[in-house]
């Protein structure tokens, strides 16, 4: 285990985070000009794709990190019967959910009762498929849906603030269902489908579309908030939700409903839009 990871286990985590967040929201012209500069150069942010490309248009870093894109830099597949990838970044993993277990590293794995912080929602998913996206710092930042929905309930689930870097992930036990996310889930004409946004250290919110920010404030206890009766339907390719700062999005499937695309395995890059998995039947 790296130092950098081990340090993880000792920071204050709400209190680094705590700290970013004040950082990402100064709009103190310099501060967050140095920011900005120096993830754009460290991370290569390709500033062309943004809807503002000039760096000193935006009021803060945190506008920055949460940009829009040009309309068609991202396009959805085209084919009516794929489920999309809700997010640039790369896959940490995917496959199988086998015995109501989801892979994260080589001898590390989680339940799905266990992100989920519900054991009757993880039922459907038992022996379903998953796929887990990690944003890096770099990425474009919005979440976006992989198939039509209508939300039904969230879930914030109060937790850790580790790293979700590659180190990380493989090291720490259990990471994903360890760190504070909020759990969203949908009714779709195939059935339930969950879309979980997972914090990370220095990941200073989690906003919804619907609801605006869900993290911080940061939680002691699980709460849940019913949004059945509400009508928020939100079509394929539509914006959920966003991050601050590099984190992991994770996808539920319930068994049978579809086949992850060909070629998706551990390490590999994906951008919003592009295939996820194809309808069965």
């Amino acid at each position: 285990m790296s130092l950098a990871t081990r340090l993880t286990y000792v920071l204050p985590h709400r209190l680094a985070s705590s700290l970013a967040r004040r950082l990402a929201y100064s709009d103190h012209p310099r501060l967050k000009r140095w920011l900005i500069d120096t993830v754009t150069r460290k991370f290569g942010v390709d500033l062309e794709e943004a809807v503002q490309s000039d760096p000193a248009t935006y009021p803060t870093f945190n506008a920055f990190f949460t940009r829009a894109l040009k309309p068609g830099v991202r396009v959805a597949d085209p084919d009516p019967r794929a489920l999309l990838m809700p997010a640039d970044g790369r896959i940490s993993q995917c496959g199988p959910i086998e015995q109501g277990r989801i892979f994260q590293a080589k001898g590390q794995s989680f339940t799905a009762a266990e992100l989920l912080g519900d054991a009757a929602a993880a039922k459907p998913y038992e022996s379903g498929l998953f796929a887990t996206v990690y944003l890096s710092p770099k990425d474009y930042h919005r979440v976006h849906m992989p198939w039509s929905g209508k939300l039904r309930e969230t879930v914030h689930v109060p937790g850790r603030l580790f790293s979700v870097g590659p180190a990380a992930v493989q090291h720490v036990p259990r990471l994903f269902a360890r760190n504070e996310r909020l759990v969203c889930h949908f009714d779709t004409d195939f059935g339930p489908m969950a879309v979980v946004m997972v914090g990370a250290l220095l990941v200073s919110g989690v906003e919804t579309t619907w609801s605006g920010e869900e993290i911080p404030a940061y939680g002691n206890k699980i709460t849940r908030r019913d949004w059945s009766g509400e009508a928020i339907d939100l079509e394929r390719f539509e914006e959920m939700a966003r991050f601050n700062y590099g984190s992991t999005v994770i996808v539920l499937l319930p068994a049978g409903v579809a086949e992850l695309a060909p070629g998706l395995t551990a390490e590999s890059p994906v951008k919003l839009g592009q295939r996820l998995a194809t309808l069965a039947g």
